[in-house]
């Protein structure tokens, strides 16, 4: 009868109740032993501490550095501007972040050589690689510098 259903004999585990007087076999110390950092409450170290020793993270020594006049560009490869050729005549870095192909303008927009593209098109960048240079003025289209 499912009234009668228990589980098997060692199937289910009692939790350790600890610090519940000595006769649970847990109490007196709680399982902390005797004493020192450990035993105490919000005691112990944490998984990174070496036991005072000199830690790794300050025994390495530091490389490189940060450019803070470093320019980040948004960048763009010349097959996608293939895609968008029918539907716009210039191809600005508005209208691009208008259609959201690119998300942010940050520093500029960067037009990179990869893909083939037969369509002309008119763009205007902030910066292009030489290839995208050849591959949309071979296509009979125009790259013009945007000066920021």
């Amino acid at each position: 009868m499912l009234n009668n259903l228990k589980p098997l004999k060692g199937e289910r585990k009692k939790r350790k109740r600890i610090g519940r007087g000595n006769g649970s076999g847990h109490g007196g110390t709680s399982t902390k032993g005797h004493k020192g950092q450990n035993a105490r409450a919000g005691g112990g170290v944490p998984p990174w501490f070496e036991g005072g020793q000199m830690p790794l993270q300050r025994r390495l020594p530091k490389r490189g550095f940060t450019n803070i006049f470093r320019k980040e560009f948004s960048v763009i490869n010349v097959e996608d501007l293939g895609k968008l050729a029918g539907q716009q005549n210039i191809i600005t870095p508005e209208y691009l972040h208008e259609k959201g192909i690119i998300r942010k303008l940050l520093a500029g927009l960067k037009i990179l050589g990869k893909g083939e593209i037969s369509v002309p098109i008119h763009v205007k960048a902030h910066k292009f690689s030489k290839q995208a240079i050849e591959k949309i003025e071979k296509a009979g289209g125009k790259a013009e510098v945007i000066k920021k």
